[in-house]
């Protein structure tokens, strides 16, 4: 073998080692799954409690106490996200004192190093990294500029077609969201 051929061998091994190195690793799920249903399919997830523990009790016991009962998706984005509305304002229904103290906490901001890919769940936050409260995206596209900076707490398990047939529904823009 020349010494060119190694050369050329060793570059590509010292490549692919750099690009292993730099893949992510996919957290673990909880054994835990909430089903969705909606006017187009039921979507199933489930949870990342060793990436965002405070963040997935959160949602977890307002799915448990009902909050999401009567609530919509306000905003979607083709290729982007699917976004569930606040339950403080985005259900028909009233809510009762439980729903409502827990609706309306916000969590402190759990970021981690896993990426905003497709079936991705992220919470839906205002400026402030601590301001998330119960609004969530469900990432129709991966999104790498969120990474870091939206807590991750879990990932669609089922309904990637419930997914695709969201992603057709007709939307309006206002300003720089693209509103059901």
């Amino acid at each position: 073998m020349r010494s060119s051929e190694r050369a050329m061998i060793a570059i590509a091994i010292a490549c692919m080692g750099f690009l292993c190195g730099a893949i992510a690793t996919v957290p673990e799920l909880g054994s835990t799954r909430v089903v969705f249903q909606t006017n187009y399919g039921d979507i199933e997830f489930g949870f990342y409690p060793s990436v965002a523990p405070k963040t997935v009790e959160h949602i977890f016991k307002l799915v448990r106490l009902g909050g999401y009962n009567t609530n919509h998706f306000f905003r979607v984005d083709k290729g982007f996200v699917a976004q569930v509305a606040d339950v403080a304002s985005g259900r028909t229904a009233p809510m009762n004192e439980d729903q409502k103290l827990e609706a309306e906490k916000t969590i402190v901001g759990e970021f981690s190093d896993v990426k905003h890919v497709r079936g991705i769940l992220s919470m839906g936050r205002y400026s402030d990294p601590d301001s998330a409260q119960s609004s969530f995206s469900m990432l129709l596209g991966d999104a790498p500029h969120l990474d870091g900076t939206y807590a991750i707490f879990g990932k669609v398990t089922k309904g990637d077609e419930t997914l695709r047939k969201l992603e057709e529904v007709p939307t309006r823009r206002e300003g720089i969201f693209v509103m059901v």
